[in-house]
């Protein structure tokens, strides 16, 4: 338990991170200078101003300088990803796979704020995403999967599992690829953005093939489901109006990632 609350509060502080990447990675400002302002009157932030979870309540959602509200984005993100962390070394312990998912959950929650935001998913994130998904696939190996089943003959089972998250990315993201070309040739207009074949790919490069193509299935469904609905609650032109369509898939991720491997991996433990 307290292995969990000290993820919880490591996840505190990345979130307050994530935060900052949020905001300014689809501004192309840098994430390390200047220091935390604020985006109304662009005075610094002070270090007591800026405590996680803590400083929003104590200031009331508001800016200590001119008062300007502060997005409810920065404690839900915060609180989610301490949430997430603390949910996956509770159940897998202080392992790899713990670490695996806290990293990719870190990585997801950004992708959505960022999408719900900005519509924009940043490379450092999905591309990058894809790259760290990889090499975690080298310590917390599938113990599943199509190239699994062919490279049984390969001694190096890591190797195996790396070319396994990277066939799985690579998958997933050329056939939402191919879905997005023959929607642009169809209908004359753009029905995903690029950003989304990347972020698919860097779901599947964690969660493998199987579950990369269960995000897909369920965000999707989730998409129409809550797109259709705010849609028409807000009386939107729903052929114009641009969906949030990294945000469902992120959504439905963190809700693969959790139920389909963290919690399948804490059961297979306690029955060990």
């Amino acid at each position: 338990m307290i292995e969990a609350l000290l993820a919880a509060l490591a996840g505190l502080l990345i979130g307050s991170f994530l935060n900052v990447c949020i905001y300014r990675l689809p501004r192309d400002l840098s994430v390390v200078a200047p220091r935390s302002f604020c985006p109304e009157c662009e005075k610094p932030i002070a270090w007591f101003d800026n405590v996680p979870l803590i400083s929003y309540l104590v200031l009331r959602g508001r800016c200590r300088s001119c008062g300007g509200r502060i997005p409810m984005r920065y404690p839900i993100v915060e609180l989610a990803t301490a949430v997430s962390f603390f949910g996956a070394v509770w159940m897998l312990g202080l392992t790899a796979a713990a670490i695996k998912f806290c990293v990719f959950s870190a990585i997801d929650i950004t992708l959505i704020f960022s999408d719900l935001e900005e519509r924009i998913l940043p490379d450092e994130f999905t591309l990058g995403g894809v790259a760290a998904g990889v090499i975690f696939a080298g310590f917390v190996p599938f113990n599943w999967g199509l190239v699994h089943l062919l490279l049984q003959r390969i001694e190096n089972q890591r190797l195996a599992s790396m070319v396994e998250s990277l066939f799985a990315a690579l998958f997933c993201g050329g056939t939402l690829w191919l879905v997005g070309f023959l929607y642009e040739k169809l209908r004359h207009r753009e029905g995903l953005g690029f950003g989304d074949v990347k972020m698919v790919a860097m779901i599947g490069a964690f969660l493998g093939l199987q579950g990369a193509l269960m995000t897909l299935i369920i965000g999707s469904l989730l998409g129409a489901v809550v797109g259709l609905c705010y849609i028409w609650f807000t009386g939107k032109d729903a052929s114009t109006y641009e969906l949030p369509f990294g945000s469902f898939l992120g959504a439905a991720a963190l809700g693969v990632g959790f139920f389909g491997q963290v919690f399948i991996t804490w059961y297979n433990r306690l029955g060990a």
